[in-house]
């Protein structure tokens, strides 16, 4: 069962690469690194 202290930061996770995608799409492809990043980061830390 997930901690209801992980749903924040999950959600935070699912807009980053969301925003990610949205940028792949507009080919603004350094913004969808640092979206990546973003996400990559928010993982290393909360997990």
């Amino acid at each position: 069962m997930m901690k209801s202290t992980y749903i924040f930061p999950i959600v935070l996770i699912l807009l980053d690469v969301g925003a990610s995608i949205v940028n792949v799409f507009n080919q603004e492809y350094k913004m969808a690194v640092y979206w990546i990043a973003a996400a990559v980061l928010n993982i290393a830390v909360t997990f």
